[in-house]
């Protein structure tokens, strides 16, 4: 039986894709070992959003040779698909595999050729099935594929080609499955979840399918991916506040809080859109997690419009911020504008941003302090007696218990926040729904 080993770069929608290329491995008599130790074969599922990953997966493709001079190094995933031609040049790597080729992995993985398929071609989604996840008691579902929005930094509209959804027959026998196997969240991801559902034969829309889900109650918490300000709808956020298994949280792309700024990224909205968005979502769903993804030092950005971004982070009640320093990606528009920063303002700029970000989280986290939350426990340290787990709004706590909580919802007090994480003590009931424990 060989070894594989696979490493996972970027973002949900990866992590679902590398957890159902494990599951057919496994069904084809691989046996899934630790990134770390020796393997026959390496797989290492690319991101390529900034110059970073495509670092960083470099860096892993020579870290796989050093821990076995005789294994096979197989790079797939968009940095794969987009750049190809720069991974084939290292000596290091045997085989680069585009996004499609995941759906035939076991097929695939020990052919001595190069095979990336024209993302672009594919007008249907070709989900891949997973029915099992590494967490145990979250798993991921991708319902979406692809992007049409080509916004003038991203380069995954090339290296997932166009939106694509997954029937709600498929999703929904998806997360009955799911919950067979006894998950208690799924997670919904895609690369552009609001566009779900608008290329399918018989058009429907993410709030239908949310819909379908919640009045089923396939499983006890769902969690939506990240959706474009613009596609957050009303009927959405109505949904989500009745809901006793959508989970109140949202992760906003927002980018940029200058209007100059989002039009030169080719934006669909304006700073004075988003700041009604959060308001009518903190009023719909006063303890949500709202999330929201910033970049700084976008080229030409000044000082006065980086000011717009840090005054409406500051204003607005986030939760936590992702800051991304801004990385210039050949292929994309914002690579041929003029005005690219210096890397020190831009690494100087995102500081910035992320000690903004620092600050809300701890703010966020103190407003439940002597609240009571039901956490979805996720593990048990036997050293220590204690339990972590996720409540609903995206909060990470640990409390005394034991290991019998494990993938049950138990009702916590929140004792303290200490960084990211809360501290709490078991009430000793169960939270079956909703956010508050009564």
């Amino acid at each position: 039986m060989k070894r594989v080993a696979i490493s996972t770069l970027g973002c949900k929608t990866n992590q679902f894709e590398s957890a159902a290329m494990i599951e057919q491995l496994k069904a084809a008599g691989y046996s899934i070992v630790p990134f770390c130790e020796p393997a026959d074969i390496y797989i290492i599922n690319s991101c390529t959003v900034t110059a970073r990953t495509d670092a960083e997966t470099r860096r892993l493709i020579r870290r796989a040779r050093r821990l076995n001079l005789a294994s096979r190094i197989v790079a797939t995933g968009c940095y794969a698909q987009v750049a190809p031609g720069e991974l084939e040049k290292m000596p290091e790597l045997d085989s680069v595999l585009g996004n499609r080729e995941k759906l035939n992995i076991s097929s695939l993985l020990e052919s001595t050729e190069h095979s990336v398929s024209d993302i672009t071609a594919i007008s249907q989604a070709e989900p891949l099935k997973l029915t099992s996840f590494a967490e145990h008691t979250r798993a991921f579902l991708q319902i979406q594929n692809g992007c049409n929005s080509f916004c003038s930094y991203c380069i995954v509209p090339y290296a997932r080609g166009a939106s694509r959804s997954v029937s709600p027959a498929d999703i929904l026998q998806g997360m009955r499955d799911l919950a067979a196997n006894g998950f208690k969240e799924i997670v919904l991801t895609g690369i552009h979840l609001g566009a779900y559902g608008l290329d399918l034969p018989l058009p429907t829309s993410l709030t239908a399918l949310v819909g379908q889900i919640d009045a089923e109650f396939i499983v006890p918490r769902l969690r939506i991916g990240s959706v474009e300000p613009n596609e957050v709808s009303e009927e959405l956020l109505a949904l989500m506040a009745q809901s006793k298994s959508i989970c109140p949280h949202l992760h906003l792309p927002l980018q940029s809080g200058s209007d100059s700024v989002l039009k030169r990224m080719g934006r669909p909205y304006g700073s004075d859109f988003f700041r009604n968005l959060i308001g009518r979502i903190s009023a719909a769903l006063p303890e949500a997690f709202i999330g929201a993804d910033v970049i700084a030092g976008f080229p030409g950005e000044t000082e006065a419009e980086f000011n717009e971004t840090v005054k409406m982070c500051e204003e607005l009640p986030f939760s936590d911020l992702h800051v991304f320093p801004y990385s210039s990606r050949p292929g994309t528009k914002a690579a041929g504008m003029p005005g690219h920063l210096p890397a020190q303002i831009v690494t100087e700029r995102a500081a910035r941003l992320r000690s903004i970000a620092k600050m809300k989280k701890t703010r966020f986290l103190e407003r439940f302090a002597g609240k009571e939350l039901g956490v979805l426990v996720q593990g048990y340290d036997e050293k220590t007696g204690y339990c972590r787990g996720l409540s609903r709004n995206y909060i990470q706590t640990t409390f005394a218990g034991e290991k019998s909580f494990t993938n049950e919802e138990v009702t916590i007090l929140i004792t303290g926040c200490n960084g990211d994480v809360c501290s709490g003590s078991s009430t000793g009931g169960k939270a079956l729904s909703g956010l508050t424990a009564t």
